[in-house]
């Protein structure tokens, strides 16, 4: 038989007290070694180190980052070396640096950099002139995602087969080099493997698009490539597989960058650049590459000024009957009408749609 509670009796108190002076290093945590790692992140000069200086002299471009550390590019007169040639060091990145919603750091940012008690150290970021970027589509702090930064050219890289062309991440992408002030142009690589150009060739050549017709493989149109790079810094993106990498090989052997094989299983590129970083190539080519992405989020754009990034859907749309007209469901819609008529291309008209729904779904979500 149970032991019988006594009416009125008070239950004992099971919380332990504590003597708040004698351990108050601790008390906070029940695992002593925890609390003490804790504290070793927390490096004094974030808390109470005065505010960064607010005028910035950029010496140094980022080659590629990580979360804490990043290998610049140094200045001749900062990296201690006799000759003139920069020289690439491994800096830590000042904690008091803010991040807000885009990316706090890219490759081709212009950084200043200063050395202190035989560390380097990333002190502040310059204005970008022009950035690559893409929404991250999550809904952490991070919101934009610069993926390059002050490039001049947007070499968007397209496969002709193996993985197969699609028109959809090109159009993206016009649109994402339009929001960053980057010129672009386009690359069908692994030509060697079709009998002829894909179909949207010539509709990108009527929109004035600069087209390079290239293949790793036999070599054509790598002279004419090499020629458009020199004494530019560029930005290569475009799918996993379709030979970003393949490109930068060919065009400077000495990189030596890893490649790899398409999945058999999926007809997909499989990720062999993990990450974006700069390479000087011979002839003066400065490149970023990229890892390959399957979808590209656009930033700062709106469904209805969807219309504005594709030129031959916004001359149209100056004579359709309504000023808000979507070009999608209205019946008095010249956009339609030219579909209808074959006068605007099935293609490009698809990507406008298909391109606003998503961004209408994003708008519902948020």
């Amino acid at each position: 038989m149970g032991k019988r509670k006594r009416p009125g009796k008070k239950k004992r108190s099971t919380v332990r007290e504590r003597n708040w002076e004698d351990n108050r290093d601790a008390d906070f945590s029940h695992d002593l070694a925890r609390h003490r790692r804790a504290l070793a992140k927390l490096p004094e000069h974030s808390l109470y180190a005065p505010p960064l200086p607010a005028d910035l002299t950029p010496n140094a471009t980022v080659v590629s980052h990580s979360r804490k550390w990043a290998f610049v590019e140094c200045a001749p007169s900062l990296s201690g070396n006799a000759s003139d040639a920069p020289v690439t060091r491994l800096c830590l990145i000042d904690e008091r640096l803010p991040e807000g919603e885009e990316s706090l750091l890219a490759p081709g940012d212009r950084v200043q950099v200063e050395e202190s008690e035989g560390q380097f150290i990333v002190r502040g970021v310059a204005s970008r002139s022009t950035w690559l970027s893409r929404h991250t589509g999550g809904k952490g702090r991070l919101k934009q995602q610069i993926i390059a930064a002050n490039v001049d050219l947007l070499v968007i890289v397209a496969a002709a087969v193996n993985p197969p062309f699609r028109p959809g991440l090109v159009d993206r992408f016009l649109i994402a080099a339009q929001l960053g002030g980057v010129t672009p142009v386009l690359c069908i690589n692994k030509i060697d493997l079709v009998d002829r150009e894909p179909e949207a060739t010539d509709l990108y050549r009527e929109l004035g698009l600069e087209i390079f017709i290239t293949s790793c493989k036999t070599g054509k149109g790598l002279d004419t490539l090499r020629d458009r790079l020199a004494g530019r810094i560029s930005v290569l993106a475009g799918h996993s597989g379709v030979g970003k990498s393949s490109l930068l090989n060919r065009l400077d052997p000495a990189l030596r960058i890893v490649t790899r094989e398409l999945s058999e299983a999926t007809n997909r590129g499989r990720h062999a650049t993990t990450s974006a970083a700069l390479y000087e190539l011979r002839g003066g080519i400065r490149i970023i590459d990229t890892p390959g992405i399957r979808s590209l989020g656009l930033w700062d754009v709106t469904p209805e000024e969807v219309s504005f990034y594709f030129p031959e859907i916004a001359a149209l749309s100056t004579h359709c009957k309504y000023r808000n007209c979507t070009h999608i469901h209205e019946l008095s819609c010249a956009v339609r009408q030219a579909v209808d008529q074959g006068a605007l291309p099935s293609q490009r008209y698809q990507s406008y749609k298909r391109v606003r729904t998503a961004l209408e779904t994003e708008d519902t979500r948020s």
